[in-house]
């Protein structure tokens, strides 16, 4: 992560480092702050036009940190009560395109520079997994986020939030200010490109934080954004640091800062509006007009290349025509130009040929103008009934954000295909790492750790979003492994979506032979529990590092497995490729998990949060003695007890694969 860096004159950035006309004036020295000299610092106003603070460029996935070299003094001493303070900066996010920029920045206060382990993305440069939310962070931020992370509780992808020692903001609004005419909300938006103004006071006595944000053109509102009362001596230690941090993830914006003003037991000095940087030019220079006299032979040129122009250009919008129908402008952002997904992929040249399955081809791509690493998968779609509700089911999935799914970017329909955009994993599928020869071996504990954050991404998909979503496909091809060898669960091209509270409707047996359900090939209905059962012949494959399905053995990996369990030897099921390289404890829980989520009975199998929490440690596995159980000739009483299990498991299996096998062959080339 970023190493913090003394203002004047680097600002750091993750990966790489930029220069930057930067000049800070301390007018009294922090260190002889206390309760009755205050400290000023402020952005010197001379030569203007070179002291803007540029925080972040077109650098995906980067933090970036800019600190006050020197600490400051909060208190008196560690129990004492913290002083009055205040702060005032004007800022501008420019985004990289008009209506997606991320991730937003902060004004931070804490206890070293370059806050050590914090990650891009979500959570701004400020914590990363293990530590946000921790009391002993001893950090306080106001947050300007621009995209909507439903793990923190965002009240949108546009607000302001007053952060204590974690991205869950203890008082958050939408972005706008307080009118002093009518006293009514103005909204703002915070990736406009216009800079803004915002204050930050702290009443020590009171133990009262105000924030406020208004343009530049608008003189202070009276009544603040957002007001938190809370003593911050707990939080703050006797001296700290004071600066901003910002990050970008699959979006990216140029953060500025332009002018700043900090002050110890006052209100810190104003900025002068008129004499501050102005913004870089954005967007390509106007074009110079053409001289009188080049005229007339500018038009004698263009007439003799028009014959030649105008039959390539025919050639060429035959070539990238597409279909582009009045309902679709409704998913502007979420539909890609065909000419730049052939442009991305070369073409679609064998060269970038990722893979290839029953539903399409995958190829790599970098979209021409954000460079943006892409992967496209090219479906032809059966008809045009029912396309537009599933345009509209594309365009929802798009809105999906965690960070163990594959992020679908958007579509494209052209000529009787479907072309889907996703990001690119480096890394490539699972089961490439399972039954290939990967250039990257994966080791027990690097495989558990992708088995639990597919668990979690489930479980995000189906009780944690606005809508459930049933991803039908689940399977070690689709898992993909990120450049952290992190697992992100992809490929939503099968996937249904319903309102929470509601029943699905029957559809085509979709999915692949292995992973269905037994009652999903019965009645065509895709749940939550057919998601299961798929993830747990998902477990099953990744800790036995074999298909479930081997028809030239003639092995049905769940009988294996459950084999080995009745004999005692249940470890003996493990990926022999592993050797003895595993923990035992985990292996056994993994096999013993998927075969419980492979329960011939939707009933008998456990959710995807009781999976996590089992995964987790938080809940330990039930007690569950095969030897005793398959002489009980009952399936699982009740899904929370998983008391008893059936010695018709294995039998009911087998009928289920079988009767799988048949109506899906005859329903799956009619899915979609």
């Amino acid at each position: 992560m970023t190493k913090a860096i003394p203002w004047p004159p680097i600002v750091a950035y993750s990966g790489m480092i930029a220069k930057t006309k930067v000049s800070l004036v301390s007018l009294k020295r922090p260190s002889e702050v206390n309760s009755a000299k205050p400290s000023r610092l402020r952005l010197v106003d001379r030569k203007p036009e070179k002291s803007i603070l540029r925080l972040t460029n077109v650098t995906y996935h980067r933090t970036s940190h800019a600190f006050y070299p020197n600490p400051v003094t909060f208190k008196n001493s560690i129990n004492s009560t913290a002083f009055t303070f205040s702060t005032t900066f004007v800022f501008a996010i420019i985004p990289e395109y008009p209506t997606l920029g991320g991730h937003g920045f902060a004004f931070v206060i804490a206890p070293t520079r370059g806050l050590p382990g914090a990650i891009p993305n979500q959570f701004l440069g400020l914590f990363n997994e293990t530590n946000n939310g921790k009391q002993t962070n001893h950090v306080v931020a106001v947050e300007l986020d621009t995209i909507n992370n439903s793990e923190f509780n965002d009240v949108n992808d546009n607000h302001v939030g007053i952060d204590i020692n974690g991205l869950e903001s203890e008082r958050s609004a939408s972005a706008g200010y307080y009118s002093q005419l009518n006293g009514k909300l103005t909204n703002l938006k915070l990736i406009s490109g216009h800079p803004m103004q915002v204050w930050m006071e702290y009443d020590g006595m009171e133990k009262q934080m105000n924030v406020t944000i208004a343009p530049i053109d608008v003189d202070k509102p009276s009544r603040p954004l957002l007001t938190l009362f809370r003593d911050l001596s707990p939080i703050l230690n006797t001296s700290m640091y004071i600066g901003f941090s910002s990050s970008t993830g699959a979006f990216t914006a140029s953060q500025y800062v332009l002018g700043w003003s900090f002050k110890m037991n006052g209100l810190a000095e104003a900025l002068h509006i008129s004499r501050l940087p102005k913004l870089p030019r954005v967007g390509p220079k106007k074009t110079s007009k053409l001289l009188t006299i080049g005229l007339p032979v500018l038009c004698l040129s263009l007439v003799l290349v028009a014959v030649s122009g105008i039959s390539y250009a025919i050639r060429r919008t035959r070539k990238f025509a597409e279909v582009l129908e009045d309902w679709e402008l409704d998913y502007g952002p979420h539909r890609f130009k065909f000419k730049d997904l052939y442009t991305a992929t070369k073409g679609f040249r064998d060269e970038e040929l990722l893979g290839s399955g029953g539903f399409g081809r995958v190829y790599k791509g970098v979209l021409p103008t954000s460079k943006i690493q892409i992967a496209v998968k090219r479906v032809s779609h059966e008809s045009r009934q029912g396309m537009r509700e599933f345009v509209a089911e594309i365009a929802s999935i798009g809105r999906l954000r965690h960070r163990n799914l594959v992020s679908l970017l958007g579509y494209c329909r052209r000529k009787g295909e479907l072309l889907l955009v996703y990001d690119y994993m480096p890394n490539g599928s699972l089961d490439k790492h399972l039954y290939d020869q990967p250039k990257v071996a994966l080791n027990w504990s690097q495989g558990f750790r992708v088995i639990k954050g597919v668990a979690s991404g489930l479980l995000y998909l189906h009780e944690e979003w606005e809508q459930v979503v049933i991803h039908r496909d689940v399977k070690a091809s689709n898992v993909f492994l990120d450049g952290e060898l992190n697992g992100r669960l992809g490929d939503f091209g099968l996937a249904r979506l319903y309102d929470h509270g509601t029943d699905p409707q029957s559809t085509h047996v979709v999915g692949t032979l292995g992973y269905l359900a037994p009652e999903h090939a019965r009645t065509g209905k895709a749940t939550t529990s057919t998601d299961v059962f798929a993830f747990g012949a998902f477990l099953l494959e990744v800790a036995s590092g074999r298909r479930p399905i081997q028809p030239t053995e003639d092995i049905i990996l769940v009988d294996w497995v459950f084999g080995r369990w009745l004999g005692g030897e249940i470890l003996e099921a493990s990926d022999p490729n592993l050797g003895t390289e595993y923990i035992a404890e985990e292996m056994e829980l993994v096999l013993k998990l998927g075969l419980m989520c492979s329960h011939s009975q939707p009933a008998a199998r456990p959710s995807m949060r009781q999976v996590v929490q089992f995964l987790e440690g938080n809940v330990p596995l039930p007690d569950i003695s095969p030897l005793r159980l398959s002489a009980s000739g009952q399936n699982f009483a009740h899904c929370e007890g998983f008391d008893e299990f059936a010695n018709s498991y294995p039998s009911s299996t087998n009928k289920a694969f079988a009767h799988s096998s048949s109506v899906a062959e005859s329903l799956l080339s009619g899915g979609r």
